[in-house]
């Protein structure tokens, strides 16, 4: 039972490590952003997160969703 808890880790720290072979390496290594609106990939294909899809969405017709403040929706 230890020995294949430990044998688990091991695969386990091994694997962490070589996720991160690039940050340790680089003198300023990151990781790349995951953000659909960073990616060059998918503005090229016009694809945005949903929060900028629903702000296009509000400039083109501002009365589309009527919003209302928390003040008003606790009251109901």
């Amino acid at each position: 039972m230890i020995k294949t808890l430990l044998f688990s880790i091991g695969i386990i720290a091994f694997a962490m490590v070589l996720m991160c072979v690039n940050i340790i390496l680089r003198k300023k290594g990151t990781f790349r952003s995951q953000h659909i609106g960073q990616s060059r990939a998918m503005r090229e294909r016009g694809i945005h997160c949903v929060q900028a899809q629903d702000f296009e969405a509000r400039l083109d017709n501002p009365m589309a969703v009527e919003e209302r403040s928390r003040k008003e929706n606790k009251s109901e």
